[in-house]
């Protein structure tokens, strides 16, 4: 049952992660910390901004001024019928630290299951994991084996990007993954919320569910990208699964 060319698809952890600011606005920032973003943004913010209304913007993707409030990840499988199946499972919390320690711990325990596994996701090289890479230095944490990435070559890393498969050589281009599912014929996951208003639904409504939804939905686009690069069927909602 397992799919060889171009690679595995059970092979594949699919992982997708929402970050906000690690403050609701520039104001609430220890002194220090203003001064270090001021420092940081100086060069590439637009002229039109302060760096008061550049926080609220970019902040969240910074990983030394954001935090990560919520993590999905997905899995294909074949059930006892031999139907592909897809399960999800989400993690959020308000303290980072016991967030990432679950991720960890899912993390190893796919890993010992599937040793030759590929982390995937959409722009995950150059957001997901660097950023969860950092934000578990900074939470002191140890970076598992199957993470360190420094000092090796791109095709030494298990990494599949669907932006970068996208790009088919070319590395000129940003593809959003709302263009890229539309431009496929698939669903797009940004139907209530998308990475613009996760900062508001977590510090002005307070609504984490939410934001899990919209993470659930950006690993299972995800899913239906890669299997329409391999020209595939695409996974009915029915063999779609979230594990509690």
């Amino acid at each position: 049952m397992a799919d060889q060319n171009p690679y595995n698809l059970l092979h594949l952890l699919l992982l997708d992660i929402e970050t906000v600011p690690q403050f609701a606005s520039f104001e609430e920032l220890p002194e220090p910390w203003k001064l270090l973003w001021t420092d940081k943004i100086s060069k590439t913010m637009p002229e039109n901004f302060s760096a008061e209304e550049w926080y609220v913007q970019r902040a969240g993707i910074q990983a030394e001024f954001g935090k990560i409030i919520c993590i999905s990840t997905g899995f294909f499988y074949y059930d006892t019928a031999g139907r592909l199946c897809f399960r999800l499972k989400s993690y959020n919390h308000a303290d980072e630290k016991i967030l990432l320690r679950q991720l960890v711990e899912k993390l190893e325990s796919f890993h010992q299951a599937v040793p030759a596994f590929h982390f995937t996701g959409h722009n995950i090289k150059e957001f997901d994991i660097p950023y969860i890479s950092r934000r578990l230095l900074i939470n002191q944490m140890p970076l598992p084996g199957f993470m360190q990435f420094s000092g090796r070559k791109p095709w030494e890393t298990n990494l599949i990007d669907t932006m970068q498969l996208w790009k088919f050589g070319d590395y000129k281009n940003y593809t959003s993954l709302k263009l890229l599912a539309t431009c496929l014929g698939i669903e797009t996951p940004k139907d209530d919320i998308d990475g613009s208003k996760v900062k508001e639904v977590y510090y002005a409504e307070k609504n984490i569910e939410r934001i899990t939804t919209y993470c659930q939905k950006v690993v299972v686009t995800v899913a239906q990208i890669i299997l329409r690069f391999l020209n595939k069927p695409l996974l009915p909602a029915e063999n779609v699964f979230v594990a509690e």
